[in-house]
């Protein structure tokens, strides 16, 4: 974070140059100091430049005061002229600094802000397909956009408070030497507002914590709805996830609402406070002048450092606040950012060969090399984990432990409600990492996939589902995000997925944009891209899981029939009931309850197993009912 646009490489994944160090997450306040070391050098500049801002508000009220008693009361016109020419320099070198000053600290908001959203990034590209099964994707989300900015915040009020602390320091100087009575009150005025406010900063922070949750509760619920529109409008359950979406932001706006009223009571307690504190210095001043003991330049003076000094006081409020705020946002951050991928390659790994059979232990599946091998399944989502197994993913079977609102959790119980949390993601920590090191049970070429770098697994065997998405851009990077291809590949892919009807959509063609999700597709042609996608890839061993669920009949033959074309002589696995496919496999295999009870080619399985008969019937029972729809 050195710059803008920040360098980060954290989280370490083996294709950086010059790795950065992994942010502190021992805790809270170590995060936030981890974070503040990494552009200390802009913060100390951003600091110094506001300290020359605030030289007009620092020496203007001693200046203005011995303009009063040397050029006016004194009579003499050469010292008013002399003390208005050191006003004036004052005020231009302030000036010139505050542009400095606003121009760096908006700097350090911006690479506080911007390296937190790519810290997330490389998170979630560390921890791929595991960190869903540990933390929440609304808190993932809050904390590469609203905890983000909470960290910018705070770089910019640490270099504001950093040199208001030291004007400050000054003023009291300042004062002290004219007097000791009205020094020693501006000297304390500030730390005995902060000790008033203290007391409330707790169950400010408390619910600060309460309106982080629900508001990122309120981003997973939006995401959720958002991804599956289609189906809640396919099964008319806009309603019930409307209502519950309406309910779960009231008691967002509820907890916001609850905050900002401790806020706004922090904020009374300043302007109470230093609305006192002037009064006092008037009332000691004005009396100081009737004995004597101080000039009208100086109680001039003292006036001025007394409205001046509600503005380091209000700042110091502010600092504790935001510093508040930042805590609660470096909690959930670290919740993410502590967490590590339990994947560890072995000492000397071992090559793999993906032109050899793959075979998995667990269900007894063989996939012989150089066929196209379809799994059928009467319940889909047993042979869409013998995918995952095949390509070395855990499997989603945990539900991520988010952060709970801790809603009228104070002391020792909210502790034991954040232990029980951190708990859980041990649990399910320790138990990735154990499933990951153990031996597989799936062998390529004899070689467990544990025996060999995961690197080397995901660029011998490539798996496609139904959950890949695609990524806000252009049709060539979606098709071919590394730019690896010729143009005559790319449209080879776009023409086996039958995805040509996307490239003519598109004005500009390869370079026509598409939305994030490829919202403006529909399902069919989403599927498609992302069938054009993996086949693009070439890999050794490719598996994918109802490749064709969304499209038509007629489509879905083509389709079928150009991928087996395209694939001839390498392995390929389709999980799917669809006859289509089925005419062009090579070997089909049969699972029930998670094992391979029946394989051979389709014709002699849906002459001689019932079992394998009655699912594909009845595939073929839903399909027709479809369409008659």
């Amino acid at each position: 974070m050195q710059d803008f646009p920040p360098r980060i490489a954290t989280f370490f994944s083996g294709s950086d140059d010059a790795p950065s160090p992994d942010p502190d997450t021992r805790s809270p306040a170590a995060f936030l100091r981890w974070m503040l070391r990494q552009q200390w050098q802009v913060i100390t500049l951003s600091a110094l430049s506001c300290l020359l801002w605030l030289m007009p508000l620092t020496f203007g009220p001693y200046i203005f005061g011995r303009a009063v008693d040397d050029g006016i009361l004194g009579g003499s016109e050469s010292d008013l002229l002399r003390w208005a020419g050191v006003m004036l320099a004052v005020v231009c070198v302030g000036g010139v600094f505050g542009v400095v000053f606003h121009t760096l600290v908006v700097r350090t908001w911006l690479i506080g802000l911007y390296g937190t959203t790519q810290m997330v990034t490389r998170k979630v590209a560390q921890m791929g397909h595991v960190l869903p099964r540990r933390s929440p994707t609304g808190e993932v989300l809050s904390v590469s956009s609203s905890d983000s900015d909470e960290f910018g915040a705070l770089t910019e009020i640490i270099a504001r408070a950093a040199a208001q602390l030291v004007s400050y320091l000054t003023v009291a100087a300042i004062v002290l030497s004219m007097s000791w009575q009205l020094g020693l009150l501006v000297l304390v005025a500030a730390p005995v507002l902060l000790g008033a406010a203290l007391p409330l900063l707790r169950p400010l922070h408390r619910r600060q914590e309460v309106e982080r949750s629900r508001n990122s509760e309120l981003t997973s619920m939006a995401t959720d709805i958002v991804a599956g529109l289609r189906i809640l409008r396919g099964i008319g359950g806009e309603d019930t996830f409307g209502r519950n979406y309406a309910a779960q932001s009231q008691s967002a706006r509820q907890a916001g609402v609850s905050s900002g009223v401790w806020q706004a009571a922090v904020e009374a307690v300043g302007v109470l406070f230093s609305g006192v504190f002037l009064v006092s210095l008037v009332w000691l001043g004005t009396r100081q002048v009737s004995a004597g003991d101080i000039s009208v330049g100086q109680l001039v003076s003292f006036l001025g450092y007394g409205l001046f000094m509600v503005g380091p006081i209000r700042t110091f409020f502010e600092l504790a606040q935001k510093s508040t705020r930042a805590l609660v946002s470096a909690r959930k951050a670290i919740a993410i950012f502590e967490q590590r991928p339990p994947w560890r390659d072995p000492e000397v790994p071992q090559p793999l060969d993906g032109s050899a059979d793959l075979v998995d232990d667990l269900s007894g599946f063989h996939a012989r090399a150089g066929l196209l091998t379809v799994v059928v399944s009467a319940v889909p989502e047993q042979s869409a984990a013998l995918a995952d197994r095949l390509g070395r993913y855990l499997p989603p079977d945990t539900d991520p432990v988010g952060e709970d609102d801790g809603a009228g959790l104070k002391g020792r119980t909210a502790r034991r409600a954040r232990a029980d949390r951190e708990r859980r993601r041990a649990r399910i920590a320790a138990r990735d990492e154990e499933a990951a090191t153990r031996a597989w049970g799936v062998r390529l070429g004899g070689v467990d996939l544990s025996a060999a770098s995961l690197v080397d697994v995901r660029r011998q065997v490539l798996v496609s589902d139904t959950g890949s998405g695609l990524f806000a851009g252009t049709l060539q990077d979606a098709i071919d995000p590394h730019g690896r291809l010729t143009r005559e590949q790319a449209e080879e892919a776009l023409r086996v997925a039958n995805a040509e009807d996307v490239y003519d959509a598109l004005p500009e063609g390869w370079q026509g944009q598409l939305d994030e999700r490829g919202r403006g597709l529909s399902g069919g042609q989403r599927q498609r891209v992302v069938l054009a996608r993996a086949l693009a890839v070439d890999a050794p061993v490719l598996v994918l899981v109802e490749p064709t669920s969304a499209v038509d009949a007629h489509t879905e033959a083509r389709i079928a029939e150009r991928v087996s074309g395209l694939r001839r002589g390498r392995t390929t696995v389709v999980c799917t009931v669809s006859p289509l496919w089925l005419h062009h496999a090579d070997r089909v295999v049969l699972l029930q309850d998670g094992r391979v009870v029946a394989d051979g080619e389709h014709a002699d399985l849906l002459r001689d197993n019932d079992t394998y008969r009655g699912v594909v019937a009845r595939s073929l029972d839903d399909e027709v009912e479809g369409v008659s729809r």
